[in-house]
């Protein structure tokens, strides 16, 4: 008795089966309904706003992992490309660079060859081979020597005047003292009057001297001094400077006055050697004191009665 009470007791409703059977056919019929009428729309729309934060919460973990995966991608592909970039611009920089160098000679080669077509006397080009290291010497070396006739003395020019002047020569190479050099001087033509003088080196590279000009000299700021020819080594009219600045103090005999190349003496790698100059009348030998003297008496002897 005690066995069958205890059993009815946790027996109570239907059975599992017919629990089972019973909501199989509610399933059945609401899905039946909601498919035929939608009357679970709005049912469902509610339950959908309701469980929404729900679903986002759970999805949240897997989307952060999946995002910061992302952004660490992105990053490294973003570096790898910027190095790339960083790389490529560098060489591109590189190129750049040739290409305007080569521009630059190309215009400049130019400009020569069209000197040498216009000018009256021979010219072979000459590529500067070194550079003097010493600052205070105004020097280089082409790659023309002896091999190719340069003789001592030469003047060199490029397309904007006269460069310097060739003072040793060796069999593959010659060496050339720049127009800036304290011990080069230029017999000059002022282009505006006429006026002839001497320009001389300074030492610096972008300056020449106008010396012993007196101070009431008309010499003017951006006037253009050309190569008067009258020395037998820079042919005319060759430009050399042009003046910068004129200085005149009372207080002393010269003006002061300053000037600055033409040329590229510090630029350009192509240069002009002048093989030929028109040559001049050889100059009278100079009399000694005995022919002074014997042509005096040469003199006095015709004058006597």
């Amino acid at each position: 008795m005690e066995d069958t009470r205890t059993l009815r007791f946790f027996n109570r409703g239907p059975s599992a089966v017919a629990r089972l059977v019973f909501f199989s056919v509610l399933s059945l019929v609401l899905l039946f309904v909601d498919a035929r009428y939608n009357y679970l729309e709005s049912a469902r729309q509610v339950i959908a706003v309701i469980i929404y934060p729900l679903q986002r919460l759970t999805a949240l973990p897997g989307e952060v992992w999946n995002g910061a995966g992302e952004y660490i991608t992105l990053q490294r592909h973003l570096v790898a490309e910027n190095e790339q970039l960083h790389l490529q611009h560098a060489a591109d920089a590189t190129l750049l660079n040739q290409m305007q160098s080569l521009q630059a000679e190309n215009a400049q080669l130019r400009e020569l060859l069209d000197v040498t077509q216009r000018a009256d006397y021979t010219m072979q080009m000459a590529q500067i081979a070194y550079v003097e290291r010493d600052i205070f010497k105004r020097k280089l070396f082409i790659d023309k020597g002896e091999q190719a006739n340069v003789q001592a003395g030469q003047a060199v020019v490029d397309n904007g005047g006269v460069v310097g002047q060739v003072t040793r020569v060796y069999p593959w190479l010659s060496e050339v003292t720049l127009v800036t050099d304290k011990d080069i001087a230029v017999p000059i033509q002022v282009v505006r009057n006429g006026i002839r003088a001497v320009v001389f080196g300074s030492g610096n590279i972008s300056e020449l001297e106008l010396r012993y000009q007196p101070v009431n000299a008309d010499i003017e700021v951006g006037d253009v001094l050309v190569t008067s020819g009258m020395d037998g080594t820079y042919p005319p009219a060759l430009p050399v400077a042009q003046v910068i600045k004129v200085e005149r103090d009372p207080a002393y005999p010269f003006a002061r006055i300053v000037c600055a190349p033409l040329a590229g003496v510090d630029r350009h790698r192509t240069l002009l050697i002048v093989s030929s100059v028109p040559p001049l009348p050889e100059r009278p030998v100079a009399e000694t004191e005995a022919d002074d003297a014997q042509r005096m008496k040469k003199i006095v002897k015709r004058s006597k009665p």
